[in-house]
């Protein structure tokens, strides 16, 4: 057995989990009553969703509805980062929404800084748009995930390479 344990802290996006989840919001907006008549859209293009409606209240009501798909889907809602919502040509609005997939700098810092706090025996380094964590004790691994689970942090973890 080896005397060092490890895993990695991801925060990665499941994009054919978000296509199917997009593709069941179109559905649902196609057989909804209180859609019908109006110019109300939901599309995926280059990794960015993109929300049109006629007016703010019909973009809320979509935004639910997409939102509600990336839940059944198991999509963390802190993975989508809505931009403003502007107006678009013929009286609509539009609102993109971007997606995060890496662990940006700030937040790998903010990650290591928790780990090191809690004063368990690990290392944690950056490896890119990822953190390893390596210890003795599985025991302390699986603390360091609880830890970050209990951790209000603003981006989705994911744990993978746990050997």
């Amino acid at each position: 057995m080896a005397s060092e344990s490890s895993f990695d802290i991801v925060s990665e996006m499941n994009w054919q989990e978000l296509a199917n989840a997009i593709d069941q919001a179109q559905r649902e907006i196609g057989n909804r009553f209180d859609f019908k008549g109006t110019k109300v859209a939901v599309t995926l293009e280059n990794k960015e969703l993109i929300l049109l409606a006629d007016d703010e209240g019909k973009l809320k009501q979509l935004k639910d509805v997409v939102e509600s798909k990336l839940i059944k889907r198991g999509i963390a809602l802190k993975s989508v980062d809505y931009q403003k919502i502007e107006a678009a040509l013929g009286g609509i609005v539009r609102q993109k929404a971007l997606f995060i997939n890496g662990i940006a700098q700030e937040h790998a810092k903010k990650i290591n800084l928790l780990i090191r706090d809690s004063k368990l025996k690990v290392r944690s380094q950056v490896e890119g748009e990822k953190l390893r964590v390596t210890g003795k004790s599985k025991d302390d691994l699986q603390e360091v995930m609880k830890l970050l689970n209990g951790a209000n942090l603003p981006i989705p973890l994911q744990y993978t390479n746990y050997r």
